[in-house]
């Protein structure tokens, strides 16, 4: 099963801040709830993991993360990631995620498309509650992400002038990083989902 998704999320950051997080895949691979970069190959493969819990229940899913494209000019990451677990569920995601300039100063928007690819006992929640649950996921993690990008020191202004895009190519301190969730709550997401179902039914957000 194929799941499409085009997002954007506005940030109250500037593009260099913004990209700088981008750019750092180990950076970006924790802003994601219970995802994490276990090993760094070369200059472009990673191997990681994803820790799902269902009650009392844990489950560990092995991948790897290919950098297929990484443009300073154009500020966008190409990656390509697939993993699988021991119950035969395997995932793969090929995301092309940019950074825009935003309408107001010192704001910027993250851009993303992938394409997600499920196969096994997770496919058989079909499409919607997919794109239901990647909302969830990509919320929590656009907040991590902003998290991360405002931690950062603001960019050099001398005179009024606009920041050195330079800024963007410099390491991020640990401590900048967010600190997501350690695993993935599937109870949580799915009382997330009853809660828009509900409010769906009466024409009410949930609270």
């Amino acid at each position: 099963m194929e799941v499409k998704l085009d997002k954007r999320y506005p940030l109250a950051v500037d593009a260099v801040r913004a990209w700088a997080v981008l750019r750092d895949v180990k950076v970006v691979a924790g802003c994601m709830p219970g995802a994490a970069i276990t090993d760094q190959v070369d200059a472009t493969h990673y191997k990681g993991n994803v820790k799902v819990k269902v009650g009392p229940a844990n489950a560990a899913f092995a991948g790897d993360i290919e950098v297929l494209g990484l443009d300073e000019a154009a500020l966008t990451l190409h990656l390509l990631g697939k993993g699988a677990d021991r119950g035969g569920s395997s995932a793969s995601m090929d995301l092309t995620a940019s950074v825009e300039a935003g309408d107001a100063p010192g704001t910027s928007v993250l851009v993303g498309q992938a394409a997600v690819i499920v196969n096994g006992k997770f496919a058989q929640f079909g499409g919607r509650l997919m794109v239901q649950v990647s909302d969830m996921l990509l919320a929590q993690f656009a907040d991590n992400f902003r998290a991360a990008a405002a931690a950062l020191p603001g960019p050099p202004v001398a005179d009024g002038s606009a920041a050195a895009p330079a800024a963007a190519a410099q390491p991020i301190p640990a401590a900048a990083a967010a600190a997501p969730a350690n695993e993935i709550n599937a109870l949580a997401l799915a009382w997330g989902l009853f809660k828009r179902w509900i409010a769906a039914l009466f024409g009410k957000r949930p609270a």
